[in-house]
């Protein structure tokens, strides 16, 4: 039987690094946890907008420390910084209510889009529920990728594509995957687009290229 790994959980603490930067003992590591996964969910939902490529949370004691990766940072800052304020006090009246908690949002600018395999994905879904041509899409995020120096990407859609009766998968790739190698930076992925044939999901593995340790 085949095994499925994560590509980015793979390569974690070797070329990447967590998501979540906190400590926690065994009583309260579940329930921060569980935390995270719908602060997550959450941030993403109201910033859908954005962009977002990643979303850091780092924790102290008292203070929650929110870091957004987005393609569209303006979007989120809103004008005069209104967006971040209104969006610290949604996180706090359904997190963290009655509780003394300290949060405070960062919100950075990803610098190459079209190498975030996040960003792009999301591109993809946008315009799949827009009703245009999957093939069109994604050979329009192939060339994308391939202009932003990417050393290979693979993209897969799967679904009722263009409201067929039978749902089936389509793969559109370029360069290498190496999803063995430890070395390469293979950002990965996948994320659901909501049409009224149903849903269509969406898998992107962008490769950009080696990590070698600095000594």
């Amino acid at each position: 039987m085949g095994r499925k790994v994560h590509p980015v959980i793979f390569r974690i603490g070797i070329t990447r690094g967590w998501d979540g930067v906190w400590f926690a003992g065994k009583k309260r590591f579940s329930r921060l946890l569980q935390e995270d996964v719908k602060l997550r969910a959450f941030v993403k939902k109201q910033s859908r907008d954005a962009l977002l490529d990643r979303v850091e949370i780092e924790r102290s004691r008292q203070d929650v420390k929110i870091n957004l990766y987005a393609a569209k940072p303006g979007v989120i800052i809103g004008r005069a910084g209104a967006g971040i304020e209104d969006l610290t006090k949604k996180i706090k009246k359904n997190f963290y209510r009655g509780r003394r908690v300290k949060v405070s949002i960062n919100v950075k600018e990803v610098q190459k889009p079209s190498l975030s395999a996040a960003v792009v994905a999301q591109q993809i879904a946008v315009d799949i529920e827009k009703r245009m041509h999957f093939r069109r899409v994604m050979k329009w995020a192939l060339e994308r990728v391939k202009k932003a120096d990417a050393k290979g990407v693979k993209i897969t859609v799967g679904g009722r594509l263009n409201g067929a009766e039978i749902a089936r998968s389509e793969t559109v790739s370029y360069g290498k995957i190496p999803l063995h190698n430890l070395r390469s930076d293979i950002d990965y992925s996948s994320i659901m687009a909501r049409t009224i044939w149903g849903a269509i999901g969406i898998k992107v593995w962008i490769n950009r290229g080696e990590v070698f340790e600095q000594k």
